[in-house]
């Protein structure tokens, strides 16, 4: 199979349909794992009810956010790989999700910050009314409350994810003698990385939900959401949601790398650059 190279409009196209196809397909899960971290807890936050509230946002902020992302790990590891060594291309793929993550929160923090309030404190409000009600309170800044918290849970996530799924590509590849495995087995390595990674970082993703759900002014810094949560419900409040967060991004990391594979290979073959 010829290495296909993915160009920035093939990126954007292949990014933005995959996340969309996981952030709609898997909303449920997402909102379950929102309601078992919230400081009000599973039951107060909605339980099982309405477990769709928030799915506009979250559906009009998904392709834009995995375009962003895409657009930039692609472009980093296309400057970055015949620069290193083959040995060192881990590096390249750290640092190429690190920056696409950096730069994916810039859409992806209010889209979150809208969508977990409307999953659990905000139910029977439009989104328009609780970004309105965001902007209102602590202006801009509060449609990007949890930036910080947002930022030091996916990178983190996204280096353990995309290192471990460039991984095992190579691995599969190397396994079947070709140079690129196909969008079945880059699905399946998505499912293992997802996974492993969701797992790890369950922690960082209960702290930040704490301080985007908090009121005005009454969070504090990530260490010391971190550590409220474990005096008050010890280490398994720290892994609140680890079930619902590992099935969702094991299952979306299958769907998403499946699809944006496919996509691209796709696209690139229908000559678009």
């Amino acid at each position: 199979m010829t290495a296909i190279e993915p160009s920035f409009l093939v990126s954007l196209t292949s990014g933005g349909a995959a996340g969309t196809a996981v952030d709609i397909a898997l909303f449920p899960l997402d909102t379950l794992k929102t309601r078992l971290q919230s400081h009000a807890g599973f039951w107060k936050s909605g339980g099982f009810r309405g477990i769709y509230s928030g799915v506009g946002p979250a559906a009009l902020g998904s392709a834009p956010n995995a375009a962003v992302f895409f657009c930039t790990y692609d472009t980093v590891k296309k400057l970055g790989l015949p620069l290193l060594s083959p040995q060192h291309a881990f590096l390249v793929h750290m640092s190429a999700a690190s920056l696409g993550e950096l730069a994916a929160c810039v859409v992806r923090v209010p889209v979150e910050v809208v969508k977990q309030r409307r999953q659990t404190t905000a139910r029977h409000l439009s989104a328009l009314t609780v970004a309105r009600e965001a902007v209102r309170k602590d202006g801009v800044r509060g449609l990007y409350r949890g930036f910080g918290s947002t930022v030091a849970r996916e990178i983190p996530f996204s280096v353990i994810q995309f290192s471990l799924w460039e991984a095992f590509k190579k691995e599969l590849a190397a396994i079947k003698g070709v140079e690129h495995v196909d969008p079945g087995m880059t699905s399946l390595c998505g499912a293992l990385a997802g996974g492993i990674s969701a797992a790890v970082t369950t922690p960082l993703d209960v702290a930040k939900t704490r301080i985007m759900l908090s009121d005005s002014g009454n969070h504090g810094s990530l260490s010391k959401v971190l550590k409220t949560v474990y005096s008050e419900k010890g280490v398994r409040g720290l892994f609140a949601g680890i079930v619902p967060r590992v099935m969702w991004i094991s299952i979306g990391g299958a769907v998403f790398f499946g699809i944006y594979d496919f996509t691209r290979v796709t696209v690139t073959n229908l000559g678009i650059r």
